[in-house]
């Protein structure tokens, strides 16, 4: 049985659906009340259960027969309210053996930053203890353009900074798949993927994407640095908004890089932007 946390979001939804697809026993675990529908849409094999990371006398219980566990530490765990050593210590004590944590390229590529400090504690702490383990270090992701759905629907433009600087944001299709792979299987333990998409975009480009997807034009309306600093304060503690701009306005060469892991995993290319705006076509109309 595999235990999938943070199983109603953007990744967690589709891993679900593929280790279903699998045969696999799946336990899909999320903080909140899913929304109305969503367990009762659950494929055969899944059940879901409500339970909090932080709450380790109580994750014994949700983590009970599972042999694999896929690990998303919500941000607020990152910040210092979670315990990673202590999670997996109750992990292996449960009889987990394989973990795949999703982590972030920018613990490879940027070691000391602050804002990144409690996911590397949970990159250590799983290397140490769990017997199995993978690391997924994904770029941005795509779908964190749905940030920009309700611009786009009213006004059919995307606001954003540094409009032409690109990075290759991954698909959480193909971040699902791979997780999948490593949790079914132990020819990934030890590995540490970077997983990126096919090319590198800019965010006019991006607007471009969901502009064909859409099927009429969506206009970029650059962003000074100090607007995104405004907008993004409204979310994000001041290192994350200050680690955020200097990655989206000055990527390191790493962080433009295109990565083969996607395809290295599962045979196939990995999705681009236009790809995905397809699919999440919905959101933007």
């Amino acid at each position: 049985m595999i235990v999938v946390t943070g199983a109603t979001g953007n990744v967690g939804q589709p891993l679900v659906a593929a280790l279903a697809g699998a045969g696999a026993q799946v336990r899909a675990v999320s903080r909140r009340p899913p929304a109305a529908g969503w367990i009762e849409a659950l494929p055969q094999g899944v059940h879901h259960r409500s339970a909090d990371l932080a709450d380790t006398d109580r994750l014994p219980a949700v983590l009970d027969g599972a042999e694999a566990l896929f690990l998303l530490v919500a941000g607020d765990l990152l910040g210092g309210a979670g315990d990673p050593a202590r999670l997996m210590e109750v992990a292996k004590a449960a009889g987990v053996r394989r973990v795949v944590l999703l982590s972030s390229q920018i613990c490879g590529t940027r070691p000391d930053v602050l804002s990144h400090a409690g996911l590397r504690a949970y990159e250590d702490a799983v290397r140490e203890s769990a017997p199995e383990w993978t690391l997924l270090r994904p770029s941005g992701f795509a779908s964190n353009a749905f940030a920009w759905a309700g611009e786009v629907r009213a006004r059919r433009t995307v606001e954003a900074p540094f409009a032409d600087v690109a990075l290759p944001v991954v698909d959480p299709l193909d971040l699902a798949e791979v997780a999948a792979a490593a949790l079914l299987s132990p020819a990934h333990a030890g590995r540490t993927y970077v997983l990126t998409g096919p090319a590198a975009v800019s965010p006019r480009e991006q607007a471009d994407a969901i502009g064909a997807a859409l099927g009429e034009p969506v206009r970029l309306a650059e962003l000074t640095r100090e607007q995104a600093r405004e907008r993004f304060s409204q979310f994000m503690p001041g290192p994350v908004v200050e680690g955020t701009l200097s990655i989206l306005g000055e990527p390191l060469l790493a962080e433009q890089a295109v990565s083969a892991h996607v395809e290295e995993v599962l045979g196939r290319p990995a999705h681009g932007f236009a790809h995905w705006a397809e699919r999440n076509a919905e959101a933007f109309r």
